[in-house]
């Protein structure tokens, strides 16, 4: 494995809105050439979607040191409260998917994965249930009828207290980044503004996901990873995760495969594309492989923050990919539309082991 890193560094800056930057950098925004910023931000965003799948955003624009911190401080907070407080809130106890994962209870294809976890989602897709539908028959551990996965709330620590309360906060905020991300790579493909609009009313109730997981060094000769192999479902996935070197891996396609490390950089975090995005761009843009291997002594804990379509978005070849693809003379596939929440829920089914 490289131990270079050659993930670009990107500043989302100019396609920001100025009401969420940090004080200082606001008037600096403001006398800049916008138009200009913003074709340089897109040129670097469509080269690195194009060549890897992954890239840096550089965040301390946005995001206050003490944002960071404070989210991993809390993660870590969680994952040393006791075995019965965590798994009081488990996945068994809601939809299925949203809550605790003990150790090895989460699964990539089809082995189980060294670390622990939380995860949450928007809320629950499903109409409401009339008081006349029927409860299944079959139950979870509290007895209540079992709903069908993401129908569930989410089950939110007690303890630390302000978890919700700052995790939420910190949810709204990736929601705006990742808007910005999207801008920038319509731009990127060189979309006109009415093709921008469409694009973004498919996520402009965006389903998103959070997890915060958990990372136990591997013990020593394991058979077995933290996290296998595996490429993101669906739009963008925005990391932030302590400041433990080795630990994710990235597939590179150049000169040939191999694995290199996105070693964590000060102010920045992880950006990732996902499979709805080769389905727009027919492949021009990859979701690239990408595992974690975390033998560092240290608990790691990372935060994964994924925007995604809406539920509902019918996902398929933009015209845009098409134009792009021509220009550049890259070779794209159409590939079969998709819905996106059925292709989630496709997804989620397998996730887990109970």
């Amino acid at each position: 494995m490289s131990e270079i890193n050659s993930l670009p560094i990107i500043d989302p800056l100019p396609y920001l809105p100025s009401s969420s930057l940090l004080p200082h950098v606001i008037s600096e925004v403001s006398e800049i050439d916008l138009a200009e910023r913003r074709k340089e931000t897109a040129v670097k965003i469509h080269e690195a979607c194009r060549d890897i799948g992954f890239f840096y955003l550089r965040v301390d624009s946005y995001l206050t040191k003490s944002d960071m911190d404070q989210a991993l401080d809390l993660g870590r907070e969680f994952f040393d409260r006791p075995n019965g407080e965590k798994e009081s809130i488990s996945l068994e106890n809601s939809d299925g998917v949203r809550g605790y994962q003990k150790l090895h209870q989460n699964v990539t294809q089809g082995k189980a994965d060294h670390h622990e976890g939380l995860d949450f989602y928007a809320p629950s897709p499903y109409s409401p249930r009339s008081p006349s539908t029927p409860s299944s028959s079959t139950s979870n551990s509290n007895g209540n009828p079992r709903l069908r996965p993401l129908e569930g709330h989410n089950q939110w620590p007690i303890r630390p207290e302000d978890f919700q309360v700052k995790l939420e906060k910190w949810v709204e905020k990736m929601k705006i980044l990742g808007n910005a991300v999207m801008h920038a790579m319509a731009d990127g493909l060189g979309m006109n503004q009415d093709e921008w609009e469409e694009l973004d009313g498919m996520v402009d109730n965006s389903f998103w996901v959070m997890r915060v997981i958990g990372y136990p060094p591997l013990p020593e000769g394991a058979d077995g990873i933290s996290c296998g192999e595996h490429k993101d479902y669906g739009c963008l996935t925005l990391l932030h995760a302590d400041p433990i070197p080795n630990s994710l891996q990235v597939l590179s396609p150049f000169p040939s495969p191999h694995w290199i490390a996105a070693h964590p950089i000060d102010g920045c975090i992880v950006v990732n594309i996902g499979e709805m995005w080769e389905i727009w761009t027919g492949g021009l843009y990859p979701a690239t492989l990408h595992r974690v291997i975390h033998k560092s002594p240290t608990y790691r804990v990372s935060i994964p923050f994924f925007y995604e379509p809406n539920f509902k978005a019918k996902v398929k070849l933009l015209d845009a990919a098409k134009r792009k693809a021509a220009e550049e003379g890259k070779e794209i596939k159409e590939k079969e539309q998709v819905e996106y929440g059925q292709f989630l829920l496709g997804k989620v089914s397998g996730n887990f082991k109970y």
